[in-house]
């Protein structure tokens, strides 16, 4: 993939594998169990890009299936942008593997690191934004239950 210099800032193994880890968060905060792989990476994957974030609600009380019903542009946005922007993604997910950010087990990611992660900091308004959005999505995703049904929805394959 060919990107911009300041793509690559943005998209760095270091700050992907901080979505993915925000993901997990929201994720073992919302439910009590490990986060699906699939849930990490689609999180990071939305927040990143900002017609997404801007679309998202401030909670998870709205019910996702009737929100993607109400924002066909971010099924438009992930067929379009999913597979470039999991190329970016997934060595954030290695990366948050092997220095011992996250853990993967049979059921799914888990924070290794647990105070560390609580408050969202960033310094910049983007990647405060970004990272509150993955934040959200991984609580937010696995709401309806089908996570399948969700992915299929956004017109991405797991």
């Amino acid at each position: 993939m060919n990107l911009s210099r300041e793509e690559r800032a943005l998209y760095n193994p270091a700050f992907t594998a901080l979505l993915c880890t925000r993901a997990v968060q929201g994720h073992e905060q919302q439910y009590g169990a490990p986060c699906p792989l699939p849930v990490a990476v689609v999180a990071a994957i939305m927040a990143l890009q900002p017609a997404i974030r801007a679309a998202l609600p401030s909670t998870t009380k709205p019910g996702l299936m009737k929100w993607l019903d109400a924002h066909e542009d971010v099924r438009i946005l992930m067929t379009r942008n999913a597979a470039s922007l999991s190329a970016v993604v997934r060595p954030g997910v290695l990366f948050a593997l092997q220095t011992g950010v996250l853990q993967a087990t049979n059921e799914g990611l888990t924070l290794a690191v647990g105070p560390a992660t609580a408050a969202v900091k960033a310094a910049t308004e983007q990647t405060l934004a970004t990272q509150k959005a993955a934040l959200l999505l991984g609580r937010w995703l696995p709401s309806t239950g089908s996570l399948s049904t969700v992915l299929t929805l956004l017109g991405v394959k797991p």
